[in-house]
């Protein structure tokens, strides 16, 4: 792991430490920034393979910062917040954020989440799959850009990852579970409603083919392939 290097984001010089500790002890580079100013410029400056990005930060905040790395770059992101109310939570999803920890959190469950995320960040940039076309939608992994009717749609890395794998498996039923393990790569424990939320912000974007996802009652979700 010693070629994975993990930006750490936080006005907190205690809280950068612990983490630094943490992540160093699994093998992983870690750099600080303090500030969101620091931040771009570190991001400017050095290739990283995922970033921790307070939301309460000196200069820019983190929201900021967020938006203007999805402007040129799906670079993985799991935000840390003091917050714990459910709007934050959706609009750092809106933003692009893969995942969400609230202040005070344990350690080992931020090591878990970022092996998590790495490991399917991995799988993501290695795929060699052919683009996949259903209907009037057409899906192209290797440049993570969906179009529908020949017009492109803007979506954040995780509504893309969550189509895509929608796409790979056609009319076969999804529960919540089964789509949180799958396309974030562990279990959200406790905050099912984040599949519902990228569902909503999937069909919104998907417009008059928002039908395309469909709701299984009582059971989950699924890709409707045909007419």
């Amino acid at each position: 792991m010693h070629n994975i290097k993990i930006l750490v984001v936080d006005d907190e010089p205690k809280m950068r430490q612990v983490i630094k500790i943490y992540l160093e002890k699994e093998g992983y580079q870690v750099q600080e920034a303090k500030d969101g100013k620091e931040a771009l410029y570190q991001l400017e400056n050095h290739d990283f393979s995922l970033i921790l990005l307070d939301v309460m930060i000196p200069k820019i905040d983190g929201w900021t910062v967020c938006r203007k790395i999805r402007e040129e770059s799906s670079i993985p992101i799991i935000m840390l917040t003091a917050r714990s109310e459910e709007y934050d939570k959706l609009f750092g999803f809106e933003l692009g954020i893969d995942d969400y920890i609230t202040k005070p959190f344990s350690p080992k469950e931020m090591v878990a989440r970022i092996k998590a995320l790495l490991k399917r960040s991995n799988i993501d940039s290695l795929t060699n799959e052919q683009n996949i076309k259903i209907k009037n939608m057409e899906i192209r992994p290797l440049s993570k850009q969906v179009y529908l009717d020949d017009q492109e749609i803007t979506l954040t890395p995780k509504e893309f990852d969550l189509l895509y794998f929608f796409a790979q498996n056609p009319e076969r039923v999804f529960s919540r579970d089964q789509l949180l393990n799958k396309v974030w790569g562990y279990d959200f424990i406790g905050d099912m409603r984040t599949i519902d939320t990228h569902i909503k912000q999937l069909r919104e974007k998907l417009g008059k083919y928002k039908t395309y996802i469909h709701t299984v009652w009582g059971t989950g979700y699924k890709l409707k392939a045909g007419e």
